[in-house]
């Protein structure tokens, strides 16, 4: 193995350990909290979670042992499932994303009507269809032989090996992307770039309010005034980050990927492994990225695994203590006799 291919074994591995504690921890908060399994976006959550888990248990180990052996791991059956789980995987998290998206747009700018369109049997329905969509490609896939194990990439994936079906291929690859990455995007940025106009509306209504409050309050401390300037700004901000990090992960993850996938589809440009397995690698992060996005650092998600983890700690203590008390009594008995 060369220094590059450690260093990606490296990365594959430390991107697995990471994505099963993150996404191990959304399923036991979303367990753990009634008020989680009350709401209509913790379905989206959970089949997201659900994705990523799955992803991260059977994709990424076969992609790392791509990369030790640099072979197919395993028979062909196995990869043509892998490869089969692979491609409904990521079509079904994207999708995911999208209908959390929608979710947010909907929440924000219909607050007053969001209960009576989000409804647990309308997030059914869409989680129904990303599933119908998302299976539709890989068993399409399937049927024609496009899936097995790629070198380029050292997974089990999308991939065809007879030189005949080139065209078809190309063909599918390209609606395969269009209808789920780009699909996915589109529908990101109309919904988040909306629910960022909503946002700076009533911060420019916030701000105004707090500029007369601060005109009509002569006698106030300039340290207070300065404060309620920097929460201004502050609040001006915070929507700005969460939809940048809400449409710049995925775009940082997915897209040098599906671009690779594209690009390779020409037979003119040679593409080095290293980057093959490299964007490869940066599709599973967002498999790690996820659940810090979009559930572990909301507050209600962070109240929710500190009070698990606090709950583990003490129930520990308890025990340890229990133990040395026994212990203790024990050695009294031992002296007695």
């Amino acid at each position: 193995m060369s220094i590059w291919e450690v260093i990606l074994a490296f990365v594959v591995v430390v991107l697995m350990l990471v994505a099963l504690l993150a996404n191990v921890l959304v399923l036991m908060c979303f367990l753990y909290s009634a008020d989680i399994r009350k709401q209509v976006p913790g379905l989206f959550i959970l089949n997201l979670t659900f994705c990523n888990l799955l992803m991260t248990v059977s994709s990424m180990p076969l992609t790392l042992a791509g990369i030790i052996y640099k072979s197919q791991p395993g028979g062909d059956q196995i990869c043509q499932v892998v490869g089969f789980l692979e491609t409904f995987l990521t079509t079904n998290s994207m999708l995911s994303m999208a209908a959390l998206s929608i979710d947010r747009w909907i929440a924000v700018v219909f607050p007053l009507s969001y209960h009576s369109k989000m409804r647990h049997r309308d997030a059914a329905l869409i989680l129904s269809y990303t599933w119908l969509h998302s299976v539709s490609f890989p068993i399409v896939a399937a049927s024609l032989s496009w899936v097995g194990f790629h070198h380029l990439y050292a997974s089990c994936t999308l991939y065809n090996k007879r030189p005949e079906d080139r065209t078809q291929f190309v063909i599918f690859t390209g609606v395969f992307h269009t209808l789920s990455f780009l699909l996915s995007l589109i529908v990101l940025c109309f919904t988040y770039l909306k629910v960022l106009k909503v946002a700076r509306f009533h911060c420019k209504r916030i701000d105004v309010i707090t500029m007369q409050t601060l005109v009509l309050l002569v006698d106030i401390h300039p340290s207070v005034r300065e404060r309620c300037l920097e929460e201004q700004k502050r609040r001006r901000q915070r929507a700005t980050k969460k939809i940048s990090t809400f449409i710049g992960t995925f775009i940082l993850c997915f897209a040098p990927y599906v671009i690779t996938r594209l690009v390779e589809l020409s037979s003119v440009v040679h593409i080095n492994s290293h980057w093959g397995i490299f964007s490869k690698c940066l599709a599973y992060s967002k498999v790690v990225s996820d659940p810090f996005v979009y559930s572990l650092l909301r507050h209600q998600y962070k109240k929710t695994w500190k009070g698990i983890i606090n709950k583990v700690l003490k129930r520990s203590s308890i025990n340890s203590s229990a133990l040395s008390s026994e212990s203790h009594n024990r050695n009294v008995l031992q002296l007695n006799e």
